[in-house]
């Protein structure tokens, strides 16, 4: 029997954002874990504009595509043949999201797209918009009646950690946001039901970005592991 789309999506996710994949694998129910993935995909083509297009220009182009998407789920129209549009639409409908951060996401992606290097306000605007909604709405997915914002310092986390990673400003730029954020992770997380947890994890695998280390596979899912047992980021 082939894949279903879900298993592409989750696949995709997997290849192109292990470290969110394996936070995932956390999520006990499956359409939940469905739910948010694509939420993770549609992260991923918002990233991939910048990083795959030839320019700016061609940039805007692929984050107008997937602007014009969210007209299409939010209007009832027919939506555009691509797994992840496709996936959102399900998500959106079946939880009943709200468009606002999913245009949070657009917005502070094209927002970044003419900066080769972000000084600490964009990139503290940067993760707000983007993952700190982000993070918002799976904890939504996960438990409707999370407090709001809740998961957002997760999110702003996690979102620093990859402009590290992808070496769009340097560590010295990022240090002290990212230890703002982890700080506001791990008090607000304390408030996340043991369903919406898994929402504020990625940051967990933040703090090794503030400290410098790179644990392999097995370090990494210890760390989350305990984080679950203890319900602390």
């Amino acid at each position: 029997m082939p894949d279903s789309p879900a298993d592409d999506l989750d696949g995709l996710i997997r290849r192109v954002d292990p470290d969110r994949w394996l936070t995932s694998r956390f999520i006990a129910d499956p359409q939940a874990r469905t739910d948010v993935v694509a939420l993770y995909a549609f992260d991923h083509e918002l990233w991939r504009a910048r990083r795959a297009a030839s320019s700016p220009l061609m940039a805007e182009i692929r984050l107008a595509w997937w602007r014009e998407a969210l007209d299409e789920i939010y209007s009832g129209a027919p939506v555009r043949a691509h797994p992840t549009a496709t996936a959102l639409a399900s998500a959106v409908g079946r939880r009943r999201l709200a468009r606002a951060p999913l245009d949070s996401m657009v917005d502070g992606a094209v927002e970044a797209l003419e900066l080769a290097e972000l000084d600490q306000a964009a990139c503290e605007r940067w993760a707000g918009a983007v993952e700190g909604a982000l993070a918002a709405l799976a904890a939504q997915i996960l438990d409707p009646a999370s407090p709001a914002g809740a998961a957002s310092g997760a999110g702003r986390a996690w979102g620093l950690a990859l402009l590290g990673r992808a070496g769009l400003a340097p560590p010295a730029t990022l240090a002290g946001p990212l230890r703002d954020a982890l700080a506001a992770a791990m008090r607000d997380a304390r408030s996340l039901s043991p369903a919406a947890f898994p929402a504020a994890l990625p940051a967990r695998l933040a703090r090794f970005d503030l400290a410098g280390r790179h644990p392999g596979a097995i370090g990494r899912r210890l760390a989350l592991v305990m984080a679950v047992v203890s319900g602390r980021i």
